[in-house]
């Protein structure tokens, strides 16, 4: 299990995600991204739907769950995007 991070990660949240987590953005200290999911989906339940379908950039690269967070500084949630 990862450590909780001593430090803290802005995570983004943008369009849908942004209307579930019902911010824009807040600062967590969760240690890895899976961890992160976790913590917001307990503490904005409305993510839970959305969340699974959305990219997680981590300073700017797509990431996956097992993505320890030491030394990141910027999550963003990206849902979906309509369009063409």
């Amino acid at each position: 299990m990862t450590a909780p991070l001593t430090t803290t990660v802005r995570v983004r949240y943008f369009a849908a995600a942004a209307e579930a987590a019902g911010t824009d953005s807040e600062e967590r200290g969760e240690g890895s991204l899976e961890q992160l999911r976790a913590a917001v989906v307990a503490e904005h339940p409305a993510l839970a739907d959305i969340l699974p379908r959305c990219a997680v950039m981590v300073d700017g690269v797509r990431s996956d769950d097992d993505r320890s967070l030491d030394g990141a500084q910027l999550i963003d949630v990206l849902p979906p995007f309509a369009g063409g």
